[in-house]
């Protein structure tokens, strides 16, 4: 196709999946069929309830839906015609499923050698814990999340929602890519095994990995063994209609704080600039904030928050996100058919291509089911193979028999050039995906806008948070608003293939680095934005940090502990940065799947509040049909009794119980040797249980008292009965499966005395080599480097340019303050 043909093409539409999910890896696929993807469902969905209708709309709009019955012999047949013309294949069966029907990824690959086959479980195909059985809960109080949740004297708390296996859904579609960008280049296909558990570990609020810049560079895995009170890093304050949050981080934003105070005497010293300073008065400073915004509404705070230059946001209702202005203005939610006569209003999709979201275009539709029905439509096979299935069929790829060594595992984005203008955590992250799958990277900083997220409360030039965020890039000091800066990034423009920024939006035109003037100089080049509400809306230019983020768009008041004033426990998380920032890059790698065949990039734009609404999508489409219904429920899970938190044997030890039906509920009766619960036959479905959900409770309770959490996990594991410890970031290194996965590398870090753990590739593969963990730039470390190599400038000119500060570079590594070496590290197996 030429490229005038494929303008306005999603980028995948060149690419089939084939989608034998059972719920857990549902939005993987949907997901791949927003950006464009031929998504086959081959189950059919269960629709009895009307939970299950929701995640029906939700989870699998954008697919055509073929029932199968892949334990039948004449399914195997049918699944295999579909399987002869697709490129991938997603699955969340328990691991040795699919090997027990002949129809495994090995038998797979032997037949389909071009095939990428995505295995979503639990804990993974391989290691200890490969067959036990997870959840939600389970995950995040084994994912390390549970143990940073909540108020000191209080239990933990679990966060809402379905964070795990969602953020599993995004990396999983990452790791597809990924998989499907190699096969490209080497004609074989690949098995991805994907593990919630270590999603949950990697990509929520990971351990050893990039946090926020209020953190001043403090590792997770260097903090206190306790739930330390961390609500004055993003504190929240009353006001006459609810509650605001405030992101007073930068020096600059303090002045604007300060200024909004009336320019106080008592914080006039200059000291005050230092993060440090202010979190250690915060006594004194926060009743001053909490008397300037007392009697006044959140509309009248946020918009003098805009003026004075301080990030501020109102915390929201999941009604009141559907009803916003901003979100309405973006076309961030549509309605969708949820049952016959039934519309719910839900998230419509996550990404914007060229200025035009990539959302819900249809709804899940048996074949052959509507008057809608046609060549993009579902398909049916009832009474035979569907000759309009054989119409929209692409042909088989080419390549599939290309000779390649069965054994090469390779990086798969090695040869593409990346600038990376990202700051704090998404941009980051985004950047740092990329580098570990081979691209070379380079980090671009101007000293007067240095990244927030080489913040110190130590004075450490470096940090093991800043290190995990960008190990293996290269650092470039390039100031982009001097003339000569300009011209000499579009130098490097010409010369790259992706261009990733997540300032806050139309910056870049600002510099006269818009969009248009990029493709001018590189058709071919993606250029990717991320920005907290999105490139367009009323919000658009609002400074936005996650915390104002997950405030603005309800979730920090589900993050609560039910009736408890000012109980919100949402300061420790980095939610949604490292998802939004996964979410981009698939979009990314969609763009250079595409160009491979179109030969033209594109313009992408991210959002870090509606990754986190597609995320939420059942709770919104909730609460559009009951308004009100979507609550803080705490650590009570709905839906079927004992599910919760329990005390374990030791201090401050816990452990989540998560029973999922009738057949769950005998399991945990024989550990917990209570044959009579088991008989008792006012406990025999939900509603029984539900309705004696305290005494229930309190047996748990009363069994896991005896036990350390470690050791009740696996009793329950044993017997089948879905069940997490609340595991520390501190213990991860000795945890048994994360050690057989090799979940871990090590990581050499100038600035730091020994090797530190750093989290491995984003799924295992068979294909795809683990990445090289190379250390983090200081700034400018390579600017002469890359000057020379790149710019063709030579040692004169590079001293001309530092001279006037249009580049940079790093003085002396002897000058770095090494932080406390309390960093656990450990040799991976």
């Amino acid at each position: 196709m030429t490229t005038d043909e494929t303008a306005g093409e999603l980028p995948l539409s060149d690419v089939r999946v084939i989608d034998v999910t059972d719920g857990k890896a549902e939005l993987t696929a949907r997901f791949l069929g927003d950006l464009g993807a031929d998504v086959i469902r081959i189950a059919l969905p269960r629709c009895d309830t009307r939970e299950a209708a929701i995640r029906n709309a939700t989870h699998n709009a954008n697919k055509r839906i073929v029932p199968v019955d892949v334990t039948a012999p004449d399914g195997h047949a049918r699944l295999h015609e579909l399987l002869a013309t697709a490129d991938i294949l997603v699955e969340d069966l328990p691991p040795g499923r699919l090997d027990s029907l002949g129809i495994g990824p090995d038998a797979l690959l032997s037949v389909y050698p071009q095939l990428v086959v995505v295995s979503v479980t639990d804990f993974g195909q391989t290691g200890p814990y490969r067959d036990w059985v997870g959840s939600d809960r389970v995950h995040l109080a084994l994912g390390g999340v549970l143990s940073r949740s909540g108020i000191p004297g209080l239990p933990p708390l679990l966060p809402p929602g379905p964070l795990a296996v969602e953020t599993a859904a995004i990396q999983a579609a990452w790791a597809a890519l990924i998989a499907y960008f190699n096969r490209l280049s080497t004609g074989l296909g690949d098995h991805v095994d994907v593990s919630i558990y270590e999603v949950t570990a990697q990509a929520i609020d990971p351990g050893y990995g990039i946090a926020g810049s209020a953190t001043g560079g403090v590792p997770h895995s260097a903090g206190p063994r306790g739930r330390p009170d961390v609500r004055h890093l993003y504190p929240i304050f009353s006001c006459a209609d609810g509650h605001v949050r405030i992101c007073v981080l930068s020096p600059r934003q303090w002045r604007g704080m300060r200024a909004w105070l009336g320019e106080p005497e008592e914080f006039a010293d200059p000291a005050y600039d230092e993060l440090g300073a202010r979190f250690a008065a915060s006594d004194r400073l926060f009743p001053a904030y909490a008397a300037l915004f007392a009697g006044r509404v959140r509309a009248e705070l946020v918009e003098a928050g805009q003026r004075y230059g301080v990030p501020i946001a109102g915390l929201m209702t999941p009604s009141e996100v559907l009803q916003e202005p901003h979100f309405a203005a973006r076309g961030a939610f549509t309605d969708l058919d949820v049952a016959p006569g039934v519309s719910a209003r839900v998230p419509n999709g996550f990404i914007e291509f060229d200025g035009v979201r990539a959302g819900l275009r249809r709804p899940a539709r048996i074949a052959g089911g509507g008057p809608d029905d046609g060549p993009d439509a579902p398909v049916s096979t009832t009474g035979g193979r569907d000759e309009r299935l054989d119409s929209v069929v692409p042909s088989p790829k080419p390549g599939a028999a290309q000779a390649a060594s069965q054994s090469m595992r390779r990086r798969p984005f090695a040869g593409l050039r990346v600038l990376d203008l990202g700051v704090i955590v998404v941009g980051a992250e985004a950047g740092r995906l990329f580098s570990d799958m081979g691209a070379e990277v380079i980090k671009i900083e101007a000293p007067a806008f240095p990244d927030g997220s080489r913040q110190s409360i130590t004075g450490a030039a470096m940090t093991a948070s800043f290190a995990w965020g960008n190990r293996g890039k290269l650092g470039l000091g390039l100031d982009l608003r001097s003339a000569r800066g300009r011209e000499l990034f579009l130098q490097l423009a010409a010369k790259s293939d992706v261009i990733l920024s997540n300032f806050k939006p139309r910056t870049l035109e600002s510099l006269g680095l818009g969009y248009d003037v990029l493709r001018n100089v590189n058709p071919q080049l993606v250029v990717s934005d991320s920005s907290a509400f999105g490139a367009s809306g009323p919000w658009a230019e609002r400074m936005g940090y996650g915390p104002l983020v997950r405030a603005s768009t309800g979730l920090t008041g589900l993050w609560a502990y039910p009736g408890t004033p000012d109980g919100f426990c949402d300061a420790s998380t980095v939610y949604p940065d490292h998802a939004a920032a996964r979410v981009e890059a698939a979009a990314v790698a969609a763009v250079l799947i595409a160009r491979r065949r179109t030969g033209r990039g594109a313009k992408i734009s991210a959002s870090q509040a509606e990754t986190m609404l597609g995320q939420f999508a059942d709770l919104f489409a909730t609460e559009s049909l009951s308004p009100g219904a979507v609550v803080a429920v705490g650590n009570v899970g709905p839906g079927d009794a004992p599910r919760g938190l329990y005390p374990c044997a030791g201090d401050d030890e816990w452990c989540v119980v998560d029973i999922r039906g009738d057949e769950d509920f005998p399991r945990l009766c024989g550990v917990l040797d209570r044959t009579d619960l088991a008989s008792d036959p006012d406990l025999a479905d939900a509603a029984g249980r539900v309705a004696h959900r305290a005494a229930l409770d309190a047996a748990v309770a009363e069994w896991t008292r005896r036990h350390p959490p470690r050791t009740a996990m696996q009793l329950l594991q044993q017997a089948g009965v879905p069940a997490g410890m609340m595991q520390r970031v501190s213990e991860y290194t000795d945890d048994p499966h994360l050690q057989a996965r090799r979940f871990f590398q090590r990581m050499e870090q100038p600035g730091f005395d020994e090797p530190m753990p750093t989290e491995n590739a984003p799924a295992c593969f068979r294909r795809v080599a683990d990445p090289e963990i190379r250390p983090a730039p200081f700034p400018g470390q390579h600017t002469r480097e890359l000057a020379a190599r790149l710019l063709d400038l030579n040692d004169s000119e590079v001293d001309q340019l530092i001279s006037a500060g249009v580049l940079t570079e790093w003085a002396s590594e002897q000058t770095i303050r090494r932080p406390p070496a309390n960093i656990p590290a450990r040799s991976t197996p």
